[in-house]
């Protein structure tokens, strides 16, 4: 494939980063191809160095909200801790180890020992029981009788202060993860016993204020808090977060805000089919309390709920004689605690374990305070979750500042008891404003767009390569009342107005133009459509708000039949605004194959100089508390020098797995694509941003993935052998950046500017990464991306790699703005996200039409049409569904 003289085989190459054929920082000295390594003797890949710190952009000072610690020297000494029954919650176990510290004072005297709520315990000093095992009994009073468990202690080892200390000053490349794991649980004792702990993050019960989501859900706020490594100090982040907890109330109560019922007496007969499914999803895993036996208030988790109502549902019911008869849930309240039930046309909830049949009337149980809802929320109550949470970037700072002086770190007895010492002022830290790149357009103009602030407009500018649209077609299914003709009308002259100025004119009326209802008539309408229109370009599809038609035009014109679509909300044909139209055109423009605009070739860094390919790569996972659907990965690669046009390659894999398992393949799928596309260049450079991995996954994926893109290259030609730059993008982290002068704050949030880069202070203490934040924040905080390089042949240094970071963020075609993340990283993300559309189903639709209900949501089995479920799709059905036609994977369909 890969045999065109034009580019052969790599020679040294000219440039001043030449390409070393053999990687600089592999462990074996030589490039093994990637299958000659077995598993056993996978090459171990360690990452690079930071090679030198940014010098671009003009200076800024900002605060991060990171803390520093002062520690000691010495070491600090881990135990096992095993507990017997084991299945307890942490919160019981930290009950356990407590009450075994104050009882065994023998053995710990006045130590304050420190315990992760599993396994793990540390001491400052050795405890007096040398290596042996020792088995303690400890007992919690409990409701009604008192427990007993069973503890063992053994000890592990001395987790080491002088090694983590050598690796902060940057003496020692390997950072001791046991020393930070050991601060971070002494950092958390105390706060664990005092909040509500939900992964990094700790949170108490709404005081001062009540934000309702809906659904019986509300927001708490808390705080997160870890412990990282960074220049010389270790630092501790401290953010405000928030996340939408059950309320504790009545379940009666739950179930009419869930069900959207008024008030419960209007409610006389029993739930239909679908109330009761619906009511099943949202209540289905959540703890109940009992109301009806006094102060024994003991807790159940819901299993289920009843097909039938309380006054129907029986149960086999032991006599003191040792009969058993069947009795109704309603008749056994009424004998045995003498409670008329009001509401026995109500289903019950079936709680414990399944097989148990034990049954409980909806009147008599509570949800229990404290439960974090980790089912998706609603569009709606997003949308309210944003409003009650975002906070501008000098609020923020404020109540940053306000939860460390209420923490009072340096007054914890655990904190003290290790001779830790937490700075309480923010740590300010040097940044760099990088110089945005200009664009280029194209037209008659041929004009240039310096960004400002992160954005920049097209008027009086028109694509670099604008499409000319002949032959076009208006599917309106929107119904006619909501979207009237005339207003189809004037939408197309609008739209035509406009698109006449950007470059891509339209022309002439639509072939065709009519009103349709529902998913059904997609498929039919658009094969008519494709075999009676010659040279038909695109479809513009009006939709009436959120709809299942939706994914039908996407599965039918992405999957089925390659047609170019381009959907718009009847909201915005019926009241149409320059800004929308416009957006519309970027979109329509690169869906036809066009080229809105490209980073001015004079201002770009060097890696320019040789054919080089971007690619980025995402994994997206099924929404929480689901178990059976497909993640979903994407890698997207560039097509040309600019580089503005991408192409995409998607594959389902296994549930939840973060490693793309099918790279290889995709990599080289792109490659060929390159080359077929470029004229016959192969890449000299892949650069790849990789989206969607946790730091903890960083090597293993690194492992996998990197071997998994050269056994691409060497499979193409043996002595195919590109330089890979692998680096990690990563915006879900706490770290937030304030500007320490007030002059210095862009836009109404008071956020810092677009282009704002940090590489030290608050970065790793020896590998190469950097924080930047290339948008313009609008609402709430802004979030700076965290690049860290995990591999890299190309000898990048910082500025380089910073700027083509910061450049590939303007090349994002939605929108004329600086995007927050590289926009190949934005598209697999967009790609990912469609497939997810791909595969839902049309004949299994709610009808409400957001995309969780359509991609089956029928995991109760009580759904109407258990048949075609998605989640009993062989892997190769979905692969097929994902396939995208050979027509469409020619343009940015996923734009």
């Amino acid at each position: 494939m890969f045999s065109v003289p034009s580019a052969g085989p790599l020679g040294p190459s000219t440039s001043s980063t030449a390409i070393p054929t053999v990687p600089n920082i592999m462990a074996p000295t030589q490039q093994v191809p990637a299958q000659a390594s077995s598993p056993q003797e996978a090459p171990i890949f360690v990452c690079p160095r930071r090679p030198n710190l940014g010098r671009e952009g003009r200076p800024i000072l900002l605060r991060a909200n990171h803390f520093q610690i002062t520690m000691p020297r010495g070491y600090i000494h881990h135990y096992d801790v095993s507990i017997q029954p084991d299945k307890c919650p942490r919160k019981v176990n930290r009950e356990i180890i407590e009450t075994m510290v104050h009882a065994y004072s023998k053995i710990f005297s006045t130590l304050k020992p420190v315990f992760d709520g599993r396994s793990n315990l540390y001491t400052r000093d050795p405890l007096p029981i040398g290596n042996d095992r020792v088995e303690l009994e400890v007992t919690l009073p409990g409701e009604g009788k008192d427990r007993v468990f069973h503890v063992a202690i053994k000890w592990l080892s001395k987790v080491s202060l002088y090694a983590l200390e050598e690796a902060l000053e940057g003496r020692s490349r390997t950072i001791p993860i046991d020393a930070i794991q050991a601060l971070d649980v002494v950092m958390r004792h105390l706060p664990s016993m005092t909040y509500t702990p939900v992964g990094r993050s700790f949170f108490s019960s709404p005081d001062g204020y009540y934000h309702p989501l809906g659904g019986g859900r509300e927001v708490w706020f808390g705080f997160h808090q870890s412990v990282r490594p960074s220049q010389w100090k270790m630092m501790l982040n401290i953010d405000v977060s928030a996340t939408a907890f059950y309320k504790s109330q009545p379940v009666i109560e739950f179930m009419c805000e869930v069900l959207d019922i008024r008030d419960v007496n209007e409610q006389r007969k029993p739930l239909t089919d679908s109330q009761r499914v619906k009511f099943t999803k949202e209540i289905k895993g959540l703890k109940i309390e009992i109301t009806h036996c006094g102060q024994m208030r003991r807790k159940y988790r819901v299993c289920n709920v009843t097909r039938r109502p309380a006054q129907m549902q029986s149960f086999p019911l032991q006599l003191e004689n040792g009969q058993t008869v069947e009795c109704t849930v309603a008749k056994y309240f009424l004998d045995k605690y003498k409670m008329k039930l009001r509401y026995p046309h109500l289903p019950c909830l079936q709680v414990g374990q399944e097989h148990k049949h034990t049954y409980l009337p909806l009147e008599v149980c509570n949800i229990v305070a404290g439960q974090r809802c980790i089912k998706k929320l609603t569009d709606m109550q997003t949308s309210t979750m944003i409003k009650a949470t975002a906070r501008s970037a000098p609020d923020r700072e404020r109540e940053i500042n306000n939860l460390i002086r209420k923490a009072d770190f340096n007054n914890d007895p655990y904190v003290q008891e290790f001779g830790l010492n937490i700075s309480n002022g923010m740590m300010e830290v040097r940044g760099r404003v990088l110089p945005p790149p200009k664009l280029q357009y194209g037209g008659r103009t041929k004009q240039q767009a310096l960004p400002n602030q992160g954005v920049w407009d097209m008027r009086g500018k028109q694509f670099f390569t604008g499409v000319e649209i002949r032959v076009w077609a208006i599917a309106c299914f929107a119904p006619q009342r909501t979207v009237r003709e005339d207003a189809l009308r004037n939408f197309t002259q609008q739209l035509q107005k406009i698109s006449n100025d950007a470059g891509m004119p339209i022309i002439g009326q639509p072939c065709f133009c009519k009103y349709a209802t529902g998913p059904d008539q997609v498929e039919p309408m658009f094969r008519y459509l494709k075999s009676t229109f010659a040279g038909l370009q695109l479809v513009v599809v009006v939709l009436p708000g959120k709809t299942p038609v939706y994914a039908e035009v996407k599965r039918v014109g992405d999957t089925v039949l390659g047609m170019a679509t381009q959907c718009v909300q009847a909201k915005n044909v019926n009241k149409t605004s320059p800004q929308t139209l416009s957006n519309l055109c970027l979109k329509i423009n690169v869906k036809l194959g066009g080229v809105n605009s490209i980073l001015v070739p004079g201002v770009r860094p060097k890696v320019f100089n040789e054919p080089v390919i971007f690619l980025g790569a995402d994994v997206t996972h099924p929404p929480a508390g689901d178990n059976k659907k497909p993640s979903i990965a994407a890698v997207v690669g560039s097509m040309d020098a600019h580089p503005s046009r991408y192409s995409a390659t998607v594959r389902v894999q296994q549930h939840r797995q973060e490693v793309i398992h099918e790279l290889s393949s995709m990599v080289r799928e792109l490659l060929i694509m390159f080359y077929k596309s470029t004229g016959g260049y192969k890449p000299h450079r892949i650069i790849l941003f990789r989206d969607g991995i946790s730091e903890g996954q960083f090597l293993h994926v690194l492992q996998h993935e990197l071997t998994a893109i050269r056994e691409a290259c060497i499979k193409l030609e043996a002595d195919y052998r590109p330089g890979i730059t692998f680096i990690v993008v990563q915006k879900r982290h706490h770290t937030r950046l304030f500007c320490a002068d007030k002059k210095e704050q862009s836009g109404k949030s008071g956020n810092i500017p677009a282009g704002t880069t940090v590489d030290a202070g608050i970065t790793h203490p020896t590998e190469f990464d950097f924080y930047l934040c290339s948008h313009q924040g609008i609402q709430g905080t802004s979030r700076p991306s965290h690049y860290h390089v995990l591999w890299d042949d190309n000898r990048f240094d910082s500025d380089e790699l910073q700027c083509l970071t910061y450049q590939l963020c303007h090349t994002y075609v939605r929108c004329t703005r600086s995007v927050s993340i590289p926009a190949p990283a934005y598209y697999a993300h967009l790609v990912a996200f469609r497939a997810r559309y791909h595969l839902v189903e049309k004949e299994h639709d709610s009808g409400e039409g957001s995309l969780q209900d359509c991609i089956k949501s029928y995991t109760s089995g009580e759904g109407s049409h258990t048949s075609g479920n998605s989640e009993d799709r062989t892997p190769t059905a979905m692969a097929r569904a994902i396939t995208v036609h050979s027509d469409t994977k020619k343009v940015m369909y996923f734009a």
